[in-house]
């Protein structure tokens, strides 16, 4: 039986989605010597593409008065991502990160982020406000990113009642390990984060590289072992060329075409947001999965973590049990 909806019943219409992170200007093409800016950080990534496949999400954040910050903000009007959880610094500005992709189209970053408004979001008036709508969530997306750029054990504590106030309403929180090591005082610090964050976690979303050097797993079953002895109700791994485990299916699902990357930022994020929109529309795990699947490859095929507006995606439709493109 899919797992989902076997335990927490996730397959609801009309559900609203609730991304909480950090939200960056992006310095894309170095490796061309043509420097583009443009927007994008994890959990927002995910978000821009739950809105453009049609569902409901708000962006949780802090941003600046600076010029950077309302270029974020008008882009995410045009996005439709709904900013009623945006948290104003008068001193501190939006973070900045630069990408560079290799002739593989693996990416690497440089980040500029230690002083971003995102930081202060506890800090910030209007963050209480935002924090107790959040609570309320159908759905609330977080990362292991979005615990990393709060250093303070009390802040991340600030989350994790978050999420536990999310499941006692019946919500859903879903999360993404996402681990960069160089956002995390430690390896340590990482390991009790998430932990204290995995009870109250209903859909794990980890990518096994990263659960791999993060907790030192040698197989997939250990990862998924792991999000299960917290009695996590639904947990897909993802690991590159071999597609994604469905613990719900007890079997890898492929990606349904291998393409050669032309740029991997991003496509992570996108994954998560075509597994989130065809879940909340009603498809299986294991449909979902072949959702995500193509999403991401869209977004493999293209410079940058967001793609141009124009670019159509896959979307999930409900009761044709395949995708319309």
């Amino acid at each position: 039986m899919n797992a989902m909806g076997h335990r927490s019943g996730f397959s609801a219409r009309g559900r609203h989605v609730v991304c909480f992170g950090e939200v960056m200007a992006e310095l894309a093409g170095l490796e061309a010597g043509t420097v583009r800016v443009g927007v994008g950080g994890d959990t927002f990534n995910t978000a821009v593409y739950l809105a453009r496949l049609g569902t409901s999400v708000s962006y949780a954040t802090a941003l600046g008065r600076d010029h950077f910050s309302g270029r974020i903000r008008k882009r995410m009007a045009s996005e439709a991502v709904r900013d009623d959880l945006v948290a104003t610094s008068d001193d501190r500005n939006c973070g900045l990160y630069a990408i560079e992709v290799d002739d593989a189209g693996e990416r690497s970053f440089t980040y500029w982020r230690a002083q971003s408004a995102a930081r202060q979001f506890f800090d910030l008036a209007g963050s209480e406000a935002a924090l107790s709508a959040m609570a309320n969530a159908d759905v609330l997306y977080l990362s292991g990113i979005t615990l990393s750029i709060f250093p303070e054990t009390s802040q991340r504590n600030r989350i994790i009642d978050l999420a536990r106030s999310v499941r006692r309403r019946g919500g859903h929180v879903v999360f993404d390990t996402n681990y960069r090591p160089a956002g995390w005082s430690s390896g340590a610090a990482a390991r009790d984060a998430i932990s204290a964050l995995r009870p109250h976690v209903s859909i794990a979303l980890p990518t096994f590289e990263d659960e791999q050097a993060l907790f030192g797993f040698e197989s997939v079953e250990e990862c998924v072992g792991y999000w299960r002895q917290a009695d996590v109700a639904e947990v897909v791994v993802k690991h590159g060329l071999q597609g994604a485990w469905s613990e719900a299916d007890n079997a890898w699902i492929a990606p349904p075409e291998i393409i050669a990357p032309v740029d991997t930022t991003g496509a992570g994020d996108s994954f998560n947001a075509g597994y989130l929109h065809a879940r909340l529309n009603g498809a299986s795990c294991q449909d979902a999965i072949v959702a995500a699947h193509k999403l991401a490859a869209v977004v493999l095929g293209v410079r940058g973590a967001l793609l141009p507006a124009d670019v159509p995606l896959p979307t999930w439709t409900k009761g044709l049990d395949k995708q319309n493109v």
